[in-house]
């Protein structure tokens, strides 16, 4: 059996990630989730000692953030060997078509915008939330 993701929230905005969290167990998953609220610290999960155990991960990243911004999260993830199979999910409210097409050259694997009206925003994740069991996420590489 293939081992669930751990699902990393990547959002500075609290409510938000609150939302996600909130929609994607309402969506039936039951992966275990983790919340950073800045680019910095998810960069410091994967790149400082010790390494985070071989298990896989999916990333979904917002782009406006303090510390590190997400493209720049992006870029770093996907430049490193052990972590360029590491799928990433752009979820922003950037509709900037030259920023999702630099997230989609650095290797995002899917760009969902943020819709402003809640609503439409829980509709969203949930949706998301039914399509996260179908992927089928690689483990880390040994590093």
């Amino acid at each position: 059996m293939t081992q669930l993701p751990t699902i990393l929230i990547v959002d500075d905005d609290e409510g938000h990630a609150i939302l996600i969290r909130e929609n994607l167990e309402a969506a039936g998953l039951s992966n275990h989730i983790k919340h950073f609220r800045d680019g910095q610290a998810i960069l410091d999960f994967f790149f400082k000692e010790p390494p985070p155990a071989r298990e896989p991960y999916l990333v979904l990243l917002d782009i406006r953030m303090p510390k590190v911004d997400g493209i720049e999260v992006l870029r770093r993830l996907k430049a490193t060997p052990e972590l360029r199979k590491l799928p990433v999910i752009m979820l922003t409210t950037t509709d900037d078509s030259r920023e999702v097409e630099r997230c989609h050259e650095l290797g995002c694997n899917v760009y969902i915008q943020k819709p402003v009206d809640y609503d439409r925003f829980s509709e969203a994740i949930r949706r998301l939330g039914h399509f996260v069991p179908l992927l089928i996420v690689p483990q880390l590489s040994a590093s």
